[in-house]
């Protein structure tokens, strides 16, 4: 539980003082530091952050986003003047670091960006959202879902609340100008058009995930982190919390059956497949 509530009156205080930095999180997750248990598997760090108005939140996946971000800061803090300060999450999970995708820079800022396309056709494309270490799990899993004529296109979600503050300012503006010109979020302008559903994969509870959920124009189904935390290897915590790959895959087919787009026996099968347990309390709970 290392995370914003051992400091959270320090942290109000010095949003108020106007102060500037970055604070990182190294020991975020509540699966990635694996075999510490309750007391050091942090779920709520980013929504808790959150509540701060002038603290920008990220929960990047690879190196580039963190450098895009911090670049960003500095900027914004030391050269612009503005008051505000970052908490990020910071792993210490090793993965292979891409380079950066070309002109992802606003992405990465503004809270999402299309990481990975389907790498083939399939009768059926969901989307995938993705953030910090739990982009390696997405990844295995629009890999599982090509098995079942399904592709996935990936997106990273450095940011959450980005994506919400802009969209609540967009909401605003439109009430309040009811005969202007009608603005679009970034979120609505990035997904209007795709093929749903989106399944949302964080390290993290699920409500970091829905704090954008209205404004999603697609079907959007959270998976995350809820419950307390529980010391064991990080493949069998992430099964645990059913975020890892064949449980983002049976979220994803589950939803299309929902959709009457498969069948109902492909999501029975496909929790055979994986041996997924289907009785017994849900992780929040145990």
């Amino acid at each position: 539980m290392f995370g914003y509530q051992r400091v959270g009156d320090l942290v109000w205080a010095f949003g108020d003082a106007r102060g500037r930095g970055f604070m990182l999180g190294g020991t975020a997750g509540r699966t990635t530091l694996n075999g510490e248990g309750l007391q050091h598997q942090d779920g709520h760090s980013p929504l808790l952050f959150s509540v701060v108005p002038n603290c920008e939140v990220y929960d990047p996946a690879y190196a580039f986003e963190v450098a895009v971000i911090i670049r960003e800061g500095m900027r914004r803090m030391y050269e612009r003047g503005e008051d505000v300060f970052y908490y990020l999450t910071l792993y210490n999970e090793n993965y292979p670091m891409p380079p950066m995708p070309e002109g992802v820079e606003e992405g990465v800022l503004r809270g999402l960006y299309r990481f990975q396309a389907a790498p083939e056709e399939r009768p059926h494309t969901i989307q995938l959202f993705a953030s910090g270490t739990a982009m390696q799990a997405a990844l295995e899993a629009q890999r599982l879902l090509l098995e079942h004529d399904v592709a996935a296109d990936i997106w990273s979600v450095p940011s959450y609340l980005a994506l919400r503050n802009d969209a609540l300012a967009v909401e605003r503006w439109n009430r309040l100008h009811p005969e202007g010109p009608h603005r679009t979020s970034y979120l609505d302008e990035q997904l209007r058009g795709l093929p749903g559903p989106v399944i949302a994969v964080s390290d993290y509870q699920k409500t970091v995930a829905e704090q954008v959920a209205r404004f999603v124009p697609q079907r959007f189904i959270p998976l995350g982190t809820d419950g307390y935390g529980r010391s064991d290897t990080r493949a069998a915590l992430r099964s645990h919390f059913e975020v890892d790959a064949p449980h983002i895959t049976v979220a994803a087919l589950d939803a299309l059956a929902d959709e009457e787009r498969v069948p109902r026996h492909v999501v029975t099968a496909a929790l055979e497949q994986y041996q997924i347990r289907t009785e017994g309390l849900e992780p929040r709970l145990l």
